[in-house]
């Protein structure tokens, strides 16, 4: 194993110190929990000691800190990694933080122009954070002046346009953007010759690409339409050798969620870098503006109004209802719906499936009535597909939600190597959860709820969340950026 220079310092520094007859300095000892680290296997009870925001020691032994937490009959576990979260402010951190959550990236929606998105969090971060570079808000940019609010959407782009799109791109990523992030199901004037290109500029600049896959249209949709979408990224990022992930892989294949899972490992296998997340909800969340409501959506997305539930008043959609919402929202108010539609089975098979990771999608709380997996999903994972379904065993479920996200960035963002891990010299990003009583309590009804049995967690050696409360005026997130 390849060890850092700042974990050697450490290591060097509190050897010299025992040397010399005193007592290393540790700022915090975590002491007497059970150790879990999905990247070495340990699992058992030690005390973690914490200097300078990194983990200086992990022993059976005693070690004396400037601090104590008793961790005694609790998990020690790296910090949850999101990267799917839209929510990419403190009150969506507030709620990330009390579901066991350290670093919260928004890889699939992104943001433009980027060098804002950072200046503007800096200093002033609950977690660690970070965002793809937004292909909605390079259209956005380039179709501004267009008749129409939505040609951003809708607009073929040109050779010229894919050129600018491109140059976009480019800035994006100098400003420390985590590759591209781009929604197919809500651009559909988006051609196969601009993703093809945008997946090509990514790997010559050594930089990912998250995709929500595009949905078919036609008059009638054919049986397994989706997976064609699915191909259509797959196939770019085998002919370009850019890195894919695939975002909420169940709401995006449906009943092919098991095909679609065939599909990725088979590209994995022939040596295509590919992967993909699951969230553990059998509904998902948009706006009612959106070209996923386009003409036909009820064949493509396998769906009805009843399965719409109106985000701001909770209300059940009918046609009419539906036809209003939609010619007026946005106008006077929010835009969100929840739609009820991804199978059960899909979602407990893709849980379980040894190649997904663990990405909430959660949202930015505006009505308060947002999908609850912005507070619950990782409490979710742990208390009802870890303890009470048995679908996952503990060790797993937390490499889905640590090893596995710092692992899919690691080769373009180096600073995510010491992320996800229980191992000396790597990022004090920590949470102590309660196995035995650990549950979301986030609702459809009353989705801002925090979760239960997040015990303590860590970001930076720093607690935000002690004893199960928020840790008030406290902001250590750090951001995390392409290549920094």
């Amino acid at each position: 194993m390849q060890i850092s220079a700042t974990a050697t310092g450490i290591v060097t520094g509190l050897l010299c110190c025992a040397l010399a007859g005193a007592q290393p300095a540790y700022d915090l000892v975590l002491s007497g929990g059970r150790v879990m680290d999905p990247e070495s296997g340990l699992d058992a009870v030690r005390n973690v000691a914490i200097v300078d925001g990194r983990i200086a020691a992990i022993s059976a032994d005693h070690l004396d800190g400037r601090r104590r937490i008793d961790a005694a009959g609790l998990v020690v576990a790296p910090g949850f990694i999101d990267l799917h979260a839209h929510g990419q402010d403190n009150e969506a951190n507030r709620y990330q933080a009390r579901d066991g959550v350290t670093t919260a990236l928004d890889l699939e929606g992104g943001r433009y122009p980027v060098a804002v998105y950072y200046d503007g969090r800096a200093g002033s971060a609950i977690l660690n954070y970070g965002v793809s570079v937004s292909h909605h808000g390079i259209r956005r940019a380039l179709w501004a002046d267009a008749d129409t609010d939505d040609a951003w959407s809708y607009a073929e782009a040109s050779a010229s346009d894919i050129e600018r799109i491109l140059a976009a791109f480019g800035k994006g990523l100098a400003e420390g953007g985590i590759g591209a992030g781009l929604g197919l199901e809500y651009t559909p004037g988006v051609g196969y010759d601009e993703v093809y290109r945008i997946f090509e500029f990514m790997a010559a600049n050594g930089a990912p690409v998250s995709v929500h896959v595009r949905r078919a249209r036609g008059e009638r949709v054919a049986p397994h339409a989706n997976i064609v979408s699915i191909q259509e990224v797959i196939a770019s990022a085998a002919a370009t050798g850019a890195g894919l992930h695939i975002v909420h892989i169940t709401p995006s294949a449906l009943g092919d969620t098991p095909l679609a899972l065939d599909m990725i490992a088979g590209a994995r296998a022939a040596g295509v870098d590919v992967s993909t997340e699951v969230y553990p909800y059998t509904a998902g969340s948009t706006s009612i503006r959106s070209a996923a409501f386009d003409a036909g959506w009820q064949d493509r997305l396998g769906m009805s109004y009843g399965d719409l539930v109106w985000v701001a008043t909770g209300e059940r959609m009918t046609a009419q209802s539906f036809k209003e919402h939609r010619a007026r929202a946005g106008d006077d108010g929010p835009t969100s719906v929840i739609a009820h539609f991804i199978p059960e089975e899909a979602m407990s098979y893709a849980i379980a499936h040894p190649l997904t990771q663990i990405a909430s999608d959660g949202p930015t709380w505006t009505t308060g009535r947002e999908h609850p997996r912005g507070a619950g999903t990782y409490a979710r994972i742990l208390g009802r597909h870890v303890r009470e379904r048995r679908d996952l065993d503990l060790m797993t479920a937390i490499a889905k939600m640590t090893l596995m996200p710092a692992r899919r960035l690691e080769a373009y963002v180096p600073s995510m190597r010491d992320k996800g891990r229980i191992r000396t010299g790597a990022d004090a990003d920590i949470t102590v959860f309660d196995p035995d009583n650990v549950i979301d309590r986030a609702t459809y009804a009353e989705p801002m709820q925090y979760s239960a049995g997040i015990v303590h967690v860590l970001v930076g050696g720093t607690p935000v969340v002690e004893d199960g409360r928020s840790v008030d005026g406290i902001f250590p997130g750090k951001p995390v950026r392409l290549r920094e």
